[in-house]
């Protein structure tokens, strides 16, 4: 009897056990994606050709007791490899674990490589290639602190792989994975199987495999095992007739059914089923899970199903509604069946209002996934309500007050001409989330939790902020974008989040702006800063603007609408000057008169050589950008800064500053030794919708004798 150690993913070592043992292989030791059995050659040969489950066989050469101080290529070097390969084939190796004399896995691996390759050397003169893609002969050390393993590589690539795909959708199940989704969902041959979000038809084609008892290294031009010394050709050729000879013929009844609404997708199934010998059994066709006209089939089944589940906060707004009306079609139509998802977040599955009769922990790929199954019964899909679920019956208190704020602050944004501004901020501090209206769509910022509050608490909170917002708003989920708002330092203030490239004109005191509410933190517009830009148009008739830190230029354009004979807007950003650009264009402002520079603000302004009536500078709290000669920090360099403007300055110039560090401190007594007078205008600045949060930001008038 032979050791060997069949891999595959979390969560499948239980039932990849029980599949060994079904072919009757003697299960030693089962530990996290690994199984160790003992069988004779031919049984692993059959569990190679046969099994659902493992995503490679090992067999093992050698374990080896190991210290500290153990080296790995004197240990490696007392295995007899020449009974493992000739010097003619080509080899590679991999390395496992951790070993405290080994920094890294690539090492480990060198050292393995060194040891077999000398022991060639020494013995016959010669030594044999390293193929790191497509070797004779692939050889693992697996390192754990009391042994080295090493190990031959029996099945070869990767066993999940069987032969008939060329093509898949964007997010795949691997095969293996949905054979184990299969056997854990209750499925047997002979029951109705649907998949409604079934992508390149993996788990279906897996099924329609089973139900034929057709082997599924079957299509496998080779294994590892078939360039090995002593390969049992013959007990091979007859393991793989004897596999033909039991699978059963396809037939034309329609046992299978998916649905998806990407056609390239459902197209690459449809071709996937084709070459796998199973497209009579399936239907494929387009159809939106969240609105199902019937049943697929008049006899319960099973569904099982791999739906988006999103890797991004942000992908939340359409998550939610999707499993939400997804969940009522199925209670409209699929009353009787049984109803397995996989999905790496378990929270989505409250919008499904269905109580779960079992869950299993899974990987899929790098993500870790709960595999939950529901009974859709009488008593269950009686409950068709499409109003919000939510985690915490408290959290209809966020509903109630961003429904009250709606009230009154959209009559007020109404009276001042204003399509843009903030419906809530924090208001109940546990929902510390803040609701921007644009013009029919809205942004929710989350602001990080700190570290007192738990983690999946804040979560969930989030879940019923999201699941509220589209309802008390009147708008659909698509209208809504999320994202995650933390103190952002250099260049990552103005990191992009996306490439949607969709811009959305609003509109504030009869100015015009571009905004881009999904592809940056930021939107291209600061609310906050609202008053302080109508203050500029008020005051900016017939003089010369200068605006610093420009960002998209829109206190530049109420400059401009204010009647200023010139306006010069300075900005580090090539995106930003060309979008302050695109504002100016959009209120219809050409001409000389209006410039855009290009330039580190302190670098433009040591060597301008121009005067400024009224100038507005807004810096960042911090940056460090390439561009810059150095770090940018406005509590430490805000007096450099202002006394830089000095000279800028004409006759009875104004100088109006403002920015967003919370608790900044102005330094009065600096500014005054070098002349400044100095007002704030911090509390006269602050609009309306941000009156909860006084320290949002700060602003001061300058102005010298």
């Amino acid at each position: 009897m032979l050791e060997f150690w069949a891999l595959t993913s979390k969560g499948v070592e239980e039932l990849l056990a029980d599949e060994i043992r079904s072919y009757q292989g003697e299960v030693l030791k089962v530990s996290m994606g690994v199984v160790r059995f003992k069988a004779d050659i031919k049984t692993a040969y059959t569990l190679c050709l046969w099994s659902r489950l493992a995503t490679r066989i090992l067999r093992l050469i050698q374990s080896e007791p190991v210290t500290a101080e153990s080296d790995l290529y004197q240990i490696a070097s007392q295995i007899d490899w020449g009974q493992l390969m000739s010097v003619r084939q080509t080899l590679a190796v991999d390395c496992v674990g951790k070993h405290p004399k080994i920094d890294n896995t690539q090492y480990g691996g060198m050292r393995l490589k060194d040891a077999i390759v000398d022991q060639f050397r020494e013995e016959t003169g010669d030594r044999p290639d390293v193929d790191r893609l497509n070797p004779d002969v692939r050889f693992q050390v697996r390192l754990d602190k009391q042994h080295f393993h090493f190990l031959l590589d029996f099945s070869g690539p990767s066993l999940h792989q069987r032969g008939y795909r060329t093509g898949q959708g964007e997010a795949p199940l691997k095969e293996h994975l949905a054979a184990a989704l299969l056997k854990r969902s209750g499925w047997t041959v002979g029951t109705p199987l649907y998949d409604p979000f079934c992508g390149s038809g993996t788990i279906l084609i897996e099924a329609a495999q089973i139900s034929l008892n057709q082997a599924p290294g079957l299509a496998r031009e080779s294994f590892a095992f078939e360039r090995a010394p002593g390969f049992r050709a013959a007990v091979w050729q007859q393991l793989k007739a004897d596999a033909k000879a039991q699978a059963l013929p396809a037939g034309d009844t329609i046992q299978f059914w998916g649905t998806d609404t990407d056609e390239r997708s459902l197209s690459k199934a449809r071709q996937n089923a084709a070459r796998a010998g199973v497209a009579n059994l399936i239907k494929f066709d387009y159809a939106d899970a969240t609105a199902l006209k019937g049943a697929v089939t008049d006899t319960s089944g099973v569904i099982v199903t791999n739906p988006p589940y999103g890797e991004r906060l942000g992908d939340l707004p359409a998550l939610i509604p999707l499993y939400s009306n997804f969940s009522l079609a199925l209670k409209t139509h699929y009353q009787g069946w049984r109803l397995a998802i996989i999905t790496s977040n378990s929270d989505l599955l409250r919008a499904l209002r269905l109580s779960k009769a079992k869950s299993y922990k899974f990987s899929n790929g790098p993500l870790d996934c709960e595999f939950t199954l529901f009974d859709l019964t009488e008593k269950q899909v009686q409950v068709s309500s499409s109003a919000p679920a939510l985690f915490f019956s408290e959290s209809s208190a966020f509903g109630n007050r961003l429904a009250k704020n709606v009230k009154a602050i959209q009559k007020w944004a109404k009276r001042e001409g204003l399509s843009c501004y903030r419906l809530y901020d924090a208001d109940i501090p546990e929902y510390n989330v803040a609701v921007d209206w644009y013009d029919g769509e809205v942004v929710v910022h989350e602001y990080a939790a700190p570290g007192t509050v738990d983690e999946q608490i804040a979560q969930k909170r989030l879940f019923d902020v999201v699941n509220q917002v589209p309802t008390v708003l009147g708008i659909s989920p698509d209208k809504m974008i999320l994202k995650v708002r933390e103190k952002q330092k250099g260049t990552n203030q103005y990191q992009a989040l996306a490439k949607a490239g969709q811009y959305k004109e609003v509109s504030e005191y009869g100015a015009k702006f571009w905004v881009n509410l999904r592809d940056y933190l930021d939107t291209g517009l600061f609310l906050d800063h609202r008053i302080t830009r109508r203050m500029l148009q008020q005051q900016a008739q017939g003089k010369r603007v200068l605006n610093l830190f420009a960002y998209t230029g829109s206190a530049s354009v109420h400059a401009a609408i204010g009647g200023a004979s010139s306006v010069t807007t300075v900005d580090m950003s090539n995106t930003y000057l060309d979008w302050a650009k695109r504002n100016f264009m959009l209120n219809g402002l050409n001409g000389k008169q209006y410039q855009f520079e290009q330039a580190d603000c302190l670098q433009w302004l040591a060597r301008s050589r121009n005067l400024f009536d009224l100038i507005f500078v807004d810096p960042p709290t911090f940056s460090n950008s390439k561009r810059m000669e150095d770090s940018w920090d406005v509590q430490r360099d805000h007096v450099k800064l202002l006394n830089m403007l000095i000279s800028k300055m004409a006759p009875g110039a104004k100088v109006i500053f403002s920015n967003n560090k919370r608790r900044f401190k102005l330094d009065y007594a600096a500014l005054e030794e070098a002349g400044w007078q100095v007002k704030d205008i911090s509390a006269a600045t602050l609009p309306e919708d941000f009156k909860r949060n006084p320290h949002i930001h700060v602003c001061f008038e300058l102005t010298r004798p």
